[in-house]
């Protein structure tokens, strides 16, 4: 299992509430909280990662508002996947 943590002190202030208020695509093995209330997603493994990443960056292409916070989070979750040393090492 891999566990990406999306921290919440980022501009949107994106938290495991804010991400069900913003209705996302779910990963496939869901969302925790951390106890300061950072977001973690949970994947079986890194291509499953990866492609939940892209799934949220074709979403993103079809929002309207560009620079509302429900765009920023989701380049913020895009960037702590693509950002995971995990991801990183599995993408080499």
């Amino acid at each position: 299992m891999l566990r990406i943590n999306v921290p919440s002190d980022t501009a949107s202030q994106l938290n495991f509430s804010t991400f069900e208020g913003f209705q996302l695509p779910i990963p496939p093995n869901g969302i925790d909280a951390e106890i300061n209330n950072d977001l973690i997603l949970q994947f079986e493994d890194e291509g499953e990662a990866i492609a939940y990443a892209d799934e949220l960056e074709d979403f993103s292409y079809q929002l309207s508002d560009k620079t509302g916070s429900r765009y920023l989070a989701i380049n913020i979750i895009i960037m702590a996947i693509r950002n995971d040393e995990f991801i990183q090492d599995y993408s080499r």
